[in-house]
């Protein structure tokens, strides 16, 4: 991201390049911190893709849901089933 590479490359306050940019400080904060918490590549994924930890999240809660589902079915089966006993 141009912004914060002109920040890291100069020594300009977070202030000032922000209103270079015509971005709020809060904005070029948050990319700063969000590039310390990520490597370098995967601190800006944007355009729908997601972090590897984010990514993987969403796959559990699917997965979840999947389960959850698939026990609703089998409890209404068994209790369809215990009913011709």
């Amino acid at each position: 991201m141009d912004v914060v590479r002109y920040y890291q490359d100069n020594k300009f306050s977070q202030e000032e390049v922000a209103q270079k940019f015509g971005v709020t400080r809060t904005s070029v904060a948050n990319w700063l911190r969000e590039l310390k918490k990520y490597s370098s590549d995967d601190a800006f994924v944007g355009s729908g893709n997601l972090h590897k930890e984010d990514d993987e999240i969403r796959k559990l809660k699917r997965h979840i849901k999947d389960i959850e589902e698939e026990n609703a079915i089998l409890k209404k089966a068994a209790a369809i089933f215990s009913r011709g006993i």
